[in-house]
C-alpha cells in the first residue's frame, strides 16, 4: 500500500504526548487564574522545558486558555498568537485578572495548582511557593 500526501500530512501534524498533556493541563485552568510555563513543564514531566510550552501555546489549538499561561514573574507574552501582550492583556482583563503597565499579572495570588500537585510535594517547582 503506497503512502499518499494526505497519510504524510496526517502524520506531520500528530501531536507529541508532552503536547498532549500541554493541552490537557492548560484546558483545566480556571477562570481568574493562571499557571506559568514552567510550572506546565514540570507537571507535564520536563521541568526544564518551559521554553517548549511556549512554543506548544504559541501553535496550539486557539479553542484553549492560552491567556491563562504567563511567564515565572507574571508576565505576558510578546508572542501572544492574537495579537501579543495587547491582546494577552485584553484577554485576561476580559476574565476579571489585573495587569500592571509592565503586562505582568500578580502571579503569586493568582497560580493554580491542579489538585494534588501544590509545591510542597515537589522539588520540581522552585520559586512557586504558592
Amino acid at each position: 500500500m503506497a503512502i499518499t500526501r494526505d497519510d504524510a500530512v496526517s502524520e506531520e501534524r500528530k501531536v507529541s504526548q508532552f503536547s498532549q498533556d500541554v493541552y490537557d493541563l492548560v484546558a483545566q485552568i480556571p477562570k481568574g487564574r493562571v499557571m506559568t510555563y514552567g510550572q506546565i513543564a514540570g507537571l507535564c514531566g520536563s521541568p526544564r522545558s518551559a521554553i517548549i510550552v511556549g512554543q506548544v501555546a504559541h501553535w496550539g489549538p486557539l479553542d484553549l486558555p492560552w491567556q491563562r499561561v504567563v511567564n515565572k514573574s507574571g508576565g505576558l507574552a510578546a508572542g501572544y498568537t492574537t495579537g501579543g501582550r495587547e491582546a494577552h492583556r485584553r484577554d485576561l482583563e476580559a476574565e476579571g485578572i489585573a495587569v500592571d503597565d509592565q503586562y505582568r499579572v500578580d502571579v503569586d495570588a493568582l497560580i493554580w495548582w491542579p489538585p494534588g500537585t501544590e509545591p510542597a510535594q515537589s522539588s520540581l517547582f522552585e520559586g512557586h511557593d504558592k
